[in-house]
């Protein structure tokens, strides 16, 4: 089963729009919907839900007001400043560490579970779609991402699917590496602004660490064409090809607010300029799964 991911080192460039449009063009993929901070594949794709998992993050300290002594060890202990000066927990503040379990002399203090969100499998127009609801101001979202990813291999399984597409979460920390691991190939989607060009590097680099080959396409290319050859420049000396480049446009918006793909919205819009934008699309999508489909297995963890 091949895995693709589509990733940014930044939010808002585009890489949802792009997910969502290559699943309307995959002929038999599974989703992952791995931005469990904010997840908005179900924006355009209004899934019809099959069922959830509570997912349990970490554990937090709770004291026993009966045991507990006010002696001040787990406060003073508490890294975190988690434990207010009468004594009681604060579960936002609270990292589960169990250093307070350890020190307090009357064991007046135990770990509880947390529940921080939910894993759901649903069913969409184009195939099934696991997906991740972190609870708000809660941690540990790369664990939540790690099962996303478990339960869309099992829906690709049980459905005899491939490939999993994955929409990633922004950014490049733990819950992108979760996204990402193990991954035949990832789309950095990046657009030509200063900070998207720093925040490309990074992505870049963690794909390069974990050894995953890596893609780049170029959204909104025409606000500033010098940063797209900067953008274009550094990808060649890195060896990381850059198979496309979108215009800025309200097609995409235009699409959202009719919860269809670009891909569907090209196809009910009689207007040439949207048929192109999708046509760009389709071309991207088809040099990934291109390259997903037939590099073989001995050259993975190389650019292709």
């Amino acid at each position: 089963m091949k895995q693709l991911a589509v990733i940014s080192g930044k939010g808002g460039s585009g890489k949802t729009t792009l997910t969502a449009a290559f699943a309307s063009l995959a002929k038999n993929a599974v989703l992952a919907d791995c931005d469990v901070d904010a997840a908005d594949m179900p924006l355009i794709l209004k899934p019809e839900l099959l069922g959830g998992e509570d997912y349990f993050g970490l554990p937090f300290a709770s004291i026993n007001p009966e045991l507990c002594t006010k002696c001040g060890r787990c406060r003073d202990l508490c890294r975190y400043g988690a434990i207010s000066e009468n004594f009681v927990i604060n579960t936002y503040s609270c990292e589960g560490c169990a250093v307070c379990t350890v020190a307090c002399p009357e064991n007046a203090i135990s770990l509880e579970t947390r529940f921080s969100g939910q894993v759901v499998s649903s069913k969409t127009r184009f195939g099934p779609m696991a997906a991740g609801a972190l609870g708000i101001g809660e941690d540990a979202s790369g664990k939540l991402v790690a099962l996303v990813r478990k339960r869309a291999q099992e829906l690709a399984e049980a459905n005899s699917r491939d490939p999993v597409i994955i929409d990633g979460p922004p950014g490049a920390g733990c819950p992108v590496i979760a996204a990402i691991a193990g991954t035949d190939l990832v789309l950095l989607v990046c657009e030509p602004t200063v900070s998207g060009i720093h925040d490309l590097k990074r992505v870049i680099e963690l794909t390069a660490h974990f050894r995953i080959p890596a893609v780049v396409c170029i959204n909104k290319c025409d606000i500033n064409e010098e940063n797209c050859l900067k953008i274009e420049e550094f990808c060649t000396e890195s060896g990381i090809p850059v198979i496309g480049r979108l215009p800025y446009d309200d097609i995409a918006t235009k699409a959202m607010l009719r919860e269809e793909t670009v891909i569907e919205y090209a196809v009910r819009e009689e207007s040439s300029k949207a048929r192109e934008f999708a046509d760009s699309i389709r071309k991207i999508w088809g040099q990934l799964e291109s390259r997903l489909f037939e590099v073989p297995v001995k050259d993975r963890g190389k650019n292709p």
